[in-house]
Formats: structure tokens, sequence, C-alpha cells
């Protein structure tokens, strides 16, 4: 690409030497001004500058965006069109780039099922771990489990009523992706007439084709009885059979007299295909010659990795599918106010239900008070916690206030009630596997004394001795030693990257951006890549000093191996640290985009034009302010009692009309207290919202408060027209001036003409965008701008109407001090 006319090549300071170093010629995206510059390689480079000089630019849209293309252009075009590509860089060339990996604050598309363990990977260690080395315990006695031998089976089977029907069955796919259609010719030719296909039984010749994208069970029936006397030799030999095809495995269904009386007149299913399921009164039970508990004779259908993973049903939790919490009435909800009495208010949703529902309701918890021995006038505070309990969840007589409120939630049919019921709902933790998101067998499973979900939910500065210490003997010795070295090497990254203080089941959805780059960090570094430039956002974001030079060690364990790391912040410790700084500027927007300086840092201080040097160097300095604001105790908030994750009853001040600052150490509960206790506490009691605030005795001067503004770091999720005018509601306001105008009153144009988001005032050619879109197959998108407009977004009626000479499409490409 040939230079710009009219701009001059913009350099600073020394440079490394060319055979060593990623060299860029020419750099013009977004407002870098045809930037040369040499990045030493294989060196921890940092890249700073004020906020819009153009850092990300320089790092992320020119530097990672043609490391990525000339990638995919080494791939066959087959396979390029496959990836989504970034947009190719404005700029002449870059030479002697090395393979890129971004790590940068994105949240990504993490689902609510991504944890940190899972990005880093070390929960699928730990999956491999429990299922190769873990002692089995039965998950309903808690008895080691043992293998059961055929004898065993039978005699489970024969203990059954007289006259119960039995099917065996012998399993031949379970839980996997096809079409199966081997499986299924290997039966036929094995002799079998039936089959079992996802809970459904067909004549083998009627068998349904499978859809390939889906899992499946397949089981062959392998025989179908009435229990008799006279039976044991028949059902021997079936069993022998069932455990040669099923590989050791037989899963029999049964069905009771008893049962079958009570679902008389159940009919099958769908052309041919029989349900023997439980709503006809059949019980399936599992035997395996591998794994039975010998108290119980539970049986365990395998253990695999899977059996431990909550994103596969033969691992997830059946009551939560592997979520750790289900949706339904909270209890922190429907009883807010422990102070309160039943006869006070102090269930919530009766407050504004209907006088007959709440009457109805109240009925039936009077009814449970007389038999507790409870007065409906006594706070729910000074109730003993079991009957408290037996309130909320029932006993024998009494359904319980969630139970009752769930069936009015589900059976009522107007609106407005349920809308208000909906208000009391939210996540509770899932009461059969206690939020550990895994079914019974795969909880059963120790390792080292602890579960999976223990030891997952261990702080990872506690897990690390714990994993380093676990000590095998025999044949577990060769197979657990290459697991627990990667495990190992993992969560010691995590640990120097400042990152000891998070569980591996911590959701990946509530990190912060600078928490997430560390736990990606891990990855890189578990993944022993070198020859590789990593380019890292802003990582020190939210770290405590302590833990930055965690994170600096980290950041230098990458590079050492041989990768060059490209880091760009604001840090000062980070920046002392580096081999090299660039210094971009030397102001924001179209006033930066230049490298005023670069060098190791000394030589970045001692520089007379960098802004980021006088800082350094200490020649400029932010100085406190000389008086602060006089705060009065009387003006304050005090959150008492808070006890959220890691805080210990928690009992503070916040004084009101003033700057307050929360620190300390990476994991010391500053966002439980803030975020998660203070901030829901207010939001409740200000405006109603069903915020759950983290458990506290109490809130107090919430009166001297009107409302509550929350500003924490979740993306603001617009849509891709949103612009910081739209979003800041002043495009609204700069749309009035402009119908005002006096040809736009003349014209009869309201405030909606001058959206690009609907018609009227926009350009249709392409919808308001200003840009359109060019599907190249195999080579990134392209935008161009649109023709009609001229990038303009709207048509040319609209853009006739000025104020002040400037159109709407104007006042949106100005600065803001220039618009102001």
């Amino acid at each position: 690409m040939a230079t710009a006319p009219n701009e001059a090549r913009t350099t600073g300071g020394a440079t490394p030497a060319a055979d060593a170093a990623i060299q860029i010629r020419g750099a013009r995206t977004h407002n870098l001004k045809n930037v040369d510059v040499d990045l030493p390689r294989n060196k921890l480079v940092v890249i700073t500058g004020v906020s819009g000089s153009g850092k990300s630019s320089l790092a992320f849209d020119t530097l990672l965006a043609e490391g990525q293309r000339q990638y995919v252009d080494s791939l066959s075009v087959y396979a390029r069109q496959f990836f989504d590509q970034m947009q190719r860089p404005d700029v002449d060339a870059v030479r002697g780039l090395q393979p890129s990996i971004a790590i940068d604050q994105s949240q990504g598309s993490h689902s609510p099922r991504s944890t940190v363990g899972t990005v880093t990977e070390v929960y699928d260690y730990l999956r491999l771990l429990y299922a190769r080395v873990g002692d089995l315990a039965c998950a309903a006695c808690g008895a080691a489990i043992s293998q059961q031998s055929p004898g065993e089976i039978e005699q489970a089977i024969l203990a059954l009523p007289l006259e119960s029907r039995v099917m065996i069955l012998a399993p031949l796919v379970r839980g996997r992706k096809g079409k199966h259609a081997e499986v299924l010719a290997q039966a036929r030719k094995a002799g079998f007439v039936r089959v079992r296909v996802d809970g459904l039984t067909y004549p083998i010749d009627d068998a349904p084709e499978l859809a390939p994208r889906k899992t499946h069970d397949l089981e062959a029936v392998i025989d179908r009885v009435v229990l008799r006397e006279g039976i044991e030799s028949r059902l021997s030999e079936s069993i022998r059979l069932a455990l040669k095809h099923g590989d050791g495995v037989v899963q029999v269904v049964s069905q009771t007299p008893e049962a079958k009386a009570k679902a008389a007149g159940a009919a099958g299913r769908g052309g041919g295909a029989t349900a023997y399921n439980a709503d006809a009164g059949w019980a399936e039970r599992l035997f395996n010659t591998r794994y039975a508990c010998p108290d119980c004779k539970t049986g365990v259908a395998e253990v695999e990795p899977r059996t431990f993973s909550f994103n596969s049903p033969y691992g997830a939790c059946p009551g939560c599918d592997g979520l750790g919490y289900c949706e339904g009435f909270d209890p922190e909800l429907v009883l807010p106010d422990r102070s309160l009495s039943i006869d006070g208010g102090a269930v919530a949703p009766w407050r504004t239900a209907t006088t007959a529902s709440a009457k109805g309701q109240r009925s039936e918890v009077d009814a449970f008070l007389s038999r507790a021995g409870v007065a409906a006038d006594r706070p729910l505070a000074d109730w003993p916690p079991a009957k408290l309990q037996r309130l909320l969840t029932g006993d024998d007589g009494f359904a319980g206030l969630l139970l009752m409120l769930e069936a009015e939630h589900a059976e009522t049919k107007r609106a407005a009630t349920r809308e208000r019921l909906e208000t009391f709902r939210g996540r509770v933790t899932c009461a059969d596997c206690g939020g550990a998101r895994l079914r019974p067998e795969a909880r059963a499973c120790r390792v080292g004394g602890l579960t999976i979900s223990e030891l997952a939910a261990m702080p990872i500065a506690e897990a690390l001795p714990l994993v380093a210490g676990l000590e095998f003997s025999g044949d577990r010795l060769p197979v657990a030693q290459p697991i627990l070295r990667e495990i190992n090497r993992r969560l010691e990254f995590l640990q120097l990257a400042g990152a000891g203080y998070l569980s591996l089941d911590r959701p990946a959805d509530t990190l912060s951006g600078g928490e997430l780059q560390r736990v990606r960090l891990a990855t890189g570094i578990g993944s022993g890549l070198v020859g590789v430039m990593y380019v890292l956002d802003e990582p020190s974001i939210g770290l405590h000093p302590r833990d930055t030079d965690r994170l600096i060690r980290s950041m230098r364990d990458l590079q050492r191996r041989g990768n060059t790391v490209i880091v760009v912040e604001h840090d000062e410790a980070v920046m002392r640290a580096a081999d090299w700084v660039i210094d971009v500027g030397p102001g924001a927007g179209s006033r930066g985009g230049r490298i005023v300086a670069q060098g190791p840092c000394e030589e970045v201080a001692s520089h007379p034009d960098s802004l980021t040097g006088g800082y350094l160097s200490g020649a400029r300095r932010i100085d406190p302010p000389g008086t602060r604001r006089r705060t009065a105790k009387s003006r304050s908030l005090r959150l008492e009692g808070a006890t959220l994750n890691n805080l210990r009853g928690v009992s503070v001040d916040f004084p009101l009309g003033a700057l307050v600052c929360v620190t300390g150490v990476s994991g010391s509960g500053k966002s439980s207290l803030v975020a998660g206790t203070l901030a829901p506490a207010l939001s409740r009691r200000l405006a109603g919202a069903a915020a759950k605030p983290g458990p506290h005795r109490g809130l107090q001067g919430v009166a001297q408060l009107d409302r509550v503004v929350r500003v924490d770091q979740s993306p603001i999720g617009r849509s891709p027209r949103s612009n910081a005018a739209t979003y800041t509601g002043l495009f609204d306001e700069v749309r009035k001036v402009f119908a005002k105008t006096k040809l736009a009153r003349a014209r009869g144009y309201k405030a909606g003409r001058f959206s690009f988001n609907v018609k009227g005032g926009r350009c249709e050619a392409c919808q308001g965008q200003g840009d359109r879109k060019i599907e190249m197959n195999f080579l990134p998108d392209l935008f161009v701008p649109c023709d009609a407009c001229g990038a303009k977004r709207f048509n040319r009626q609209t853009l006739a109407v000025r104020f002040k000479g400037k159109s709407i499409a104007d006042v949106l490409e100005m600065p803001v001090d220039e618009a102001r």
C-alpha cells in the first residue's frame, strides 16, 4: 500500500535491531498517523499512552489482525471460509511477525456453565483423575463400590415378587452421537429380534433411523420373562448373554404386579414402539460386573471422565441439569425481614396479594402454626430454626410456603398475578445436589478424601498444596502422575498470576475483565507454546499492588520460554518491569496516533515530549487535595453483620456526600461488601427491586437517599447501531434541536426524522448503517461506504436541515469537545 500523501511517517526514540524485531511500516488503522515502529521479539513490551491515543489500534487492530490474516492465509481456500476473520489492517507492511494469540478483556461467549476450572482446563484434568484413580462409594449408603457377580445379579432379580414382568437388556450404545447403523446390523446378525432405542422398544426390523447429531441410547432385548417357579436356569442364561453383549453391564426393566395394577390401561406410544417407563409402573436398575455396592447392590453404569462433567447428561444433576441452581421462590425474597411476625407482614408476597388469595393461604399457615405451637405474632427471628424451615418447605400435614406459592404461580391465569409473583423468584440452590451440579454417583467418588465438587469449591491457593500432596501407590501411580503434573502446572500459574483467591467452580461470567485475562493466561502457560506473540489488554485491572508483582512474574515466565509478550497497559509497575516501552500520543483521538517515545523505561522517562515519561520521572504528578470534605457520622450508611462469601460479620459506615474508596488485596471481600451486599440492599429498599443482597443483619441511613445508580464493568449490551450519543441519551436532545430549526418546522419534520434507526430520515440503501457489508467468502467480509449517502447514514432531504451550518451527520462525526 502506498504512503498517504501529505502524511509524514511518525517514529520516536531508539529502535531495536532490525533482525530481532517486529517491524511495522505505515500503520494507519483508526487514528494512527502513518506509524513506523519496531518492537523487539521475545521481549516484554509495553504499549502505553493516554486513553484513546491509539494503543489498542496498534496492538490489536494492526499487529493481532495482521498476525491472524497471515495465519489464515496459510490455510486452504476451503478452510478459510469457516473462519471469522478480522478486518485487514490499514498498514503498508508488517515484517518479522510471529503467530499471534490475544488475551483481552472481552467476556466472549461464556455460557452459564463455564467456570474458572473449565476455561483453564483444570477441571478436565480433574475429571480424568477422578475417573481413573478415584475411590468409588455408593451414593445411597456410602459403602465402597465393588464388583457384582452374575449370581448376585440373578438373586437381585429373583428377589422381586412372583408374577413380576422382567425385561433383560444388553446396553450397546450409551449416550453417543451417530446413526449407529452398524450396531443395529450387528445386533440383527447376533439374532436379536427387539431393541430399545432411547427408551422405546421396537422390533429390530422396525427400528427408526437415528439422527446423527443427537445422542442416543441403544439396548438389545435379551429376554422378557415373568417370574415364576423354575425360571432360574433361563434367567441365568439370559444374564450371561446380556453380560457378554453388554460388555459386563446388564439393564433390568421390571414391573411388579402391584405396579401393573396401578398403571392398568396405560398404552404404548408410536408405530410399533412400546414405552417401558415409570408412568406405566416400570422400574429400571443397572447391574455391573465391575462396579456395585456390596450392601444395597446399587450398580454404577460406568466411571468415565463424563461421569464428572456437569455439561454431560451422564454427569449432570438431573434436578438442575448441571447448573447448580433452579428457578424458584427464594426464601430470602419471600421472608425478607425476619424481625417481622406472620401477623406483622413477614410473608412479602401476601402484602400485594388479593384478599381472597391471602386469606386462603393464611388459613393453611394458621393450621400449621397451631400444630407447631408458634404464635402468629412472634417474630420469625425468634422461631426455632427447625420450625422456620418447616414453614418454608412443609411437613406431613403442610405443603410449605414455597410450594404453596409455586402452585399459585403455576395455576393462575392472570398475567398481573404471575408478574407479581415473579418478583419473589430467583436462583435458588438445587435441593438435590446442594449446588454441586453432579449426579449422586459422581458426588460419591473421592480423591484424597474430597469429592471433585469439594475440591473445585476451594480457593486455588488452598487447592494447590492439597493437590501437590496427593500420593498414590501401585498401579495408580503411573496413571496419576501425568495428570497431576498438568493440574499442578496450571494451578501454580493461577496462583502466580494473582488469582489464587478464585475457586475453580467460580462462574466465568462473574469474572472481571482483568480476572478473566489472568485465567486465560493460565491456559497459555499450560499449552507450552514457544515463538508466539501474546497480546494482552491491561491485565493489571483490579489487581492490588501486592498481586501486580505476581502478574509481572507470570508474564516474564511466558517471555522466558521464547515468546513475545506485548501488553497494552497504564500501570507504572508493569512499565518499569518491561524490556521496551512504547508511548503513543501525545493526546487522544485526532491529537494522538503518533509514537512519542520508545525504548527502555529509563529513556522514555527522560524524553521531554512524553507525557507518560513525565509521570515516570516524577516531573509530573497528581497532588492530593489540600483539604478534604468534612463527613458527619449522622450522614452515613451503616451496614451491619455482612457475611457474604468470605466476609466475617463485617459492620462498616459509608459517609454520604463524599468520595469513598473501598480497597484491599484481590479476593479480600471488596466486591462482596459493595457489589454483593450494599448495592442490592439499597436497590431493594429504595426501588423495591427483587435483587437479593448478601446476608447481613441490617442497613441504616437509607432514608437519606433518593435513589441508587449502579455502575459496574458489565458490557453495555446495546445493538451494533449504538454509539456514545445514543447510549447516554444525548442524541435525543440533539434530534430535538434539529427538529426545531426553521427548515425542519417548514417541512413538518419531527425528532424521529433525525434517527438512523427508523425509516423516514435515514438512508434506506444502507438502512442507517453508513456502510454496506460485502461477503467475500474465504476473505474477510468487506465494509464499504454507502454510495447512496456517502456514509452519512441519512437521506438527502434530512441532511439539508442544518443547525449553525452543520447537518445531523456532521454533528455525529464531531469529537465531543468540538460539538460542545
